[in-house]
């Protein structure tokens, strides 16, 4: 057995890919913000699949944690010299390890800031990227407007204050190189919110106009925050991944981080201060993301909030499950022809019918185990990023509503907190105790979780919407989310056959 580290990466078995460049020649040109499992088996695969054939040498990653959960994930890239192994499962149950070195060096910062924010002030540092959740942009979920009022933000902007928040830190770093005649770096957004660097651009200006509206202005005229789509399904890292990495393997590994095969990732060129060749990594560079990040956003990302919360009611606890059931798949299909797919634009080079068909495929993966409770976590993230938009589109149109409208009853009844057997369920959310408040009430008055303005805007104002949606709910509490779904898609079937 190996403890993964430098020392014993020529000890490893053969089935297991190693990194093929001298990592010590390797140069930090990327501060990465949210080291999470994602960013480990998308960005940081891209950047070490270019080192293992000579390029992008200058292009290794420095890490940055900045929430004091992120004091792990430091132990763990201290012990391992920021190496891990990235399993891929495949849908015919085999898997495929390569051992990422393109990370070599993480930092965290409520230990200390200085050194994170000098790593960004470097003139080898040309690009920063981002991974911190579609909730930390901190901005309003329906205006758009930075949340100046945020404890954390009023915190970094006191005199004298030693940056603390993603926003301080970067800022402050941008400042340090514009008194010291260093160019800025690119600000690129790797996070799942429509038009991710028009809205980092907006946030970060934002909170360097309440530094210095000169400063401010000076980001606003000369950052570039180009747009970017990204997509690989990467579930939570369990013990049992821990264990497979061990039998398999025979390495020791503390984090190591599961996907499925299928990866992607869309991204605007604008980096003044130059880039890694990123598209002889498979990257697709273009002039403009949208289009892509639409289709990603609302056939994806609104998909597994489509199957999350109605399979988790129904039993259900992995995404394969919900997937494999064909009832599900067709109300999955359903949504995406009918609802979500009237609503994006053409998207060059790209098969809707095929993509649409291959999400299925992904979602029913039962190698990768993606677990619903994820898929349902964080949902006033989400749910207005992603599905508010389709549903505000298609009532514009006179376009379908109602699966929409059933997929935001699902949200309500699961932020019930016990499922349809009186189990209790683990509402994980950062509105947690205002979202459940308002799901409390929702036998009583039916409109109470449409009532929160903050996620829905004025849905609940819309005749068209709160009918279907109090259906929805109605048949929730009554006959059950299977029950729901098989209305639905007895209608949709009848709908099909009128044709």
């Amino acid at each position: 057995m190996h403890q993964l580290s430098n020392g014993t990466l020529h000890h490893l078995p053969e089935q297991l890919s190693v990194p093929s460049y001298d990592r010590a020649a390797l140069t930090a040109g990327i501060v990465h913000f949210g080291v999470g499992g994602f960013h480990r088996s998308h960005q940081a695969m891209y950047l070490d699949r270019l080192m293992n054939s000579g390029r992008a040498l200058e292009w290794a990653v420095c890490g940055v944690g900045v929430l004091p959960s992120d004091a792990l994930m430091k132990q763990v890239m201290d012990a391992q010299d920021c190496l891990y192994t990235l399993v891929v499962k495949n849908p015919d149950g085999s898997t495929e390890g390569r051992v990422i070195g393109s990370i070599i060096k993480y930092l965290f910062a409520p230990e200390d800031p200085e050194s994170v924010i000098e790593q960004m002030a470097s003139e080898t540092t040309r690009v920063v990227s981002l991974t911190i959740t579609e909730g930390g942009y901190n901005f309003h979920q329906v205006t758009g407007d930075f949340d100046a009022s945020n404890p954390a933000v009023l915190a970094d902007l006191l005199p004298g204050a030693v940056p603390a928040t993603t926003f301080g830190l970067i800022v402050e770093a941008l400042r340090r190189r514009r008194e010291r005649g260093i160019p800025p770096f690119t600000v690129m957004s790797c996070d799942n919110i429509q038009g991710n660097g028009n809205v980092a651009r907006t946030v970060f200006t934002a909170f360097a106009d309440l530094v210095d509206p000169d400063l401010g202005a000076w980001i606003a005229d000369t950052v570039s925050f180009p747009n970017s789509m990204v997509d690989r399904i990467t579930p939570a890292t369990t013990d049992a991944d821990r264990a497979l990495v061990q039998d398999r393997f025979g390495v020791a590994d503390r984090w190591p981080v599961v996907s499925e095969d299928y990866e992607q990732w869309v991204l605007e060129d604008a980096f003044p201060l130059g880039r890694p060749p990123l598209e002889e990594a498979g990257v697709q560079l273009v002039a403009d993301v949208e289009p892509y990040e639409l289709m990603k956003l609302r056939l994806l990302n609104a998909s597994h909030q489509a199957l999350c919360y109605l399979g988790y009611l129904s039993g259900y606890r992995y995404a394969h499950e919900v997937c494999q059931d064909p009832l599900f798949a067709r109300f999955l299909l359903d949504y995406m022809d009918m609802e979500a797919s009237p609503t994006l634009q053409p998207v060059p080079g790209i098969d809707l019918e095929a993509y649409k068909h291959t999400l299925l495929a992904r979602f029913a993966n039962e190698h990768v185990r993606d677990t619903l409770a994820r898929l349902c976590a964080e949902s006033s993230d989400r749910i207005p990023k992603w599905l508010v938009p389709v549903i505000r589109e298609n009532l514009a149109a006179g376009g379908g509503i109602e699966r929409s409208a059933a997929v935001v009853a699902g949200w309500a009844r699961y932020a019930e907190g016990t499922d349809e057997q009186g189990a209790p369920i683990v509402v994980v959310d950062r509105l947690k105790d205002s979202v459940m408040a308002a799901a409390a009430h929702n036998q009583r008055d039916p409109l109470s979780f449409l009532h929160q303005r903050a996620l829905f805007g004025d849905l609940a104002d819309s005749p068209r919407f709160t009918k279907a949606y109090v259906l929805a709910l109605e048949t929730l509490h009554g006959q059950g989310a299977r029950s729901l779904v098989e209305r639905l898609t007895a209608t949709d079937t009848l709908a099909h056959g009128a044709l």
